[in-house]
């Protein structure tokens, strides 16, 4: 029963807010009365006491004791004598605990805010140096179109812009104070609860004083926020892979991001990459996981929600591991501008250059420019060359009204500087998308 019912290995992690919310409780006490003024300052003092025996690791701590709030109301009466015992007046470990919770999570966003801005901030500087940087843009992992490599680095620029909203958007709503609730139907003192919500920073207190205490869902907002922001991550953490392969051969990362074989010297292995991919799954589960254990609970608390903590800091540490090799993957890479330009020609990928020129020059109707362009496609197949290395004789065959200037659209360069509409991969648009996207990210 003792094993099963402590939680202390995983809330001694709250401390600091555990802390901080109990000495604003007891100031709050003190102002209203409820306790005397000498009672507070030695409550205060203590607290701060126990904060520096924490962080100096000198605190023993003992499963007997549960949870992180008995571990400092025990410490608390050993240093301070009976006062101790007026520290949990108007309030429950119900409330206690929802508030410590609350406070944790709302410091850890900001953190975690900032990183995600790391990561957009080194996705700006590669997507600026390599504006005009042509390769193949992929559907269906088959070479589709060109565009430029800045162009996709963006596009993952404005997934996390979307992840930082949300990260923005939990934050702002589970900004409520449960402190005061008590154990879930209020309490006779006289406390004030604006007053320790305001002195927390938190926006106001929570409503009602049954869903102070027995709601969760800011934790399974967040884990789902994490999760979607974790398989951004993983998207480009799996294209890294890809274009780290010999056979791709895209980019190259240092050392410092890639391992070595036990067994064969040339590899170069992408495992920063590979473990970013890899940690989504357990990110994902413990959304499952809580929004499971929340489906069935009546209100109000049940010992169930002990199991709220655990999958949330775990989540916390492995999201704030992935922004970080994230960002330090981006900047560290080097694009292999050459072998992604030579790739870009592959495939007949300006085949819907050369449809829309049909379309635009000779006043044909797309389903028969997307007609006559396959019938080049294959033509150039059959010559084993690339659509601007075909003779015009030999287009002039498929369609007679054919003239040199279509030579000005078959090109992987020539495509891209002509997606020139708004949010287009041409280089002056990425030139210019990297500075607005500067002040809509980083200002």
């Amino acid at each position: 029963m003792q094993r099963i019912n402590a939680s202390i290995d995983v809330d001694k992690a709250l401390y600091q807010q555990d802390i901080n919310a109990s000495i604003v409780h007891a100031q709050m006490l003190a102002r209203q009365g409820i306790i005397s003024a000498t009672d507070a300052k030695a409550i205060t003092t203590g607290l701060e006491q126990i904060r520096g025996e924490i962080a100096a690791g000198q605190m023993v701590f003992d499963p007997a004791l549960e949870d992180i709030h008995m571990h400092v109301e025990t410490r608390l009466k050993a240093i301070i004598g009976e006062a101790a015992g007026r520290l949990h007046t108007g309030r429950s470990r119900n409330d206690q605990v929802a508030t410590d919770f609350r406070l944790f999570l709302r410091e850890s966003i900001t953190q975690l805010l900032v990183q995600v801005r790391d990561v957009q901030r080194a996705l700006l500087d590669k997507a600026e140096q390599y504006a005009a940087a042509i390769m193949p843009g992929f559907t269906h992992l088959q070479i589709a179109q060109p565009v430029t490599f800045g162009h996709h680095l963006l596009a993952y620029g404005e997934m996390l812009a979307r992840d930082y909203g949300r990260l923005q958007d939990c934050q702002k709503r589970l900004n409520e104070c449960p402190l005061g609730a008590a154990a879930l139907a209020g309490t006779s003192y006289p406390i004030d609860r604006q007053y320790t919500a305001s002195q927390l920073g938190f926006e106001h207190p929570c409503h009602n004083s049954m869903d102070a205490v027995s709601a969760r869902d800011f934790a399974a907002e967040f884990l789902a926020t994490a999760s979607i922001c974790a398989t951004h991550l993983s998207r480009l953490a799996e294209e890294i892979c890809f274009w780290l392969s010999p056979t791709v051969g895209f980019i190259s990362l240092s050392d410092a991001y890639t391992t070595g074989s036990s067994i064969m010297p040339q590899k170069r292995n992408p495992d920063a990459a590979e473990l970013v991919r890899g940690k989504v799954g357990g990110m994902l589960g413990a959304f499952v996981g809580l929004i499971t254990m929340l489906k069935g609970l009546p209100l109000t608390y049940s010992k169930d929600m002990q199991e709220d903590k655990a999958p949330v800091l775990q989540v916390i540490d492995n999201l704030s591991l992935c922004l970080a090799a994230t960002a330090g993957m981006v900047a560290d890479l080097t694009a292999n501008t050459e072998r992604m330009a030579d790739a870009a020609a592959l495939g007949y990928s300006t085949a819907t250059d050369l449809a829309d020129w049909l379309v635009q020059e000779l006043n044909m109707p797309f389903r028969q420019a997307h007609h006559v362009t396959g019938a080049l496609v294959k033509l150039a197949e059959e010559k084993g060359c690339t659509l601007d290395a075909l003779d015009l004789t030999l287009m002039q065959g498929v369609e007679p009204r054919l003239h040199d200037g279509v030579y000005a659209v078959l090109s992987p360069a020539q495509s891209v500087q002509r997606r020139t509409s708004y949010g287009g991969t041409a280089p002056a648009l990425v030139r210019d998308a990297v500075q607005t996207a500067r002040v809509r990210y980083l200002c």
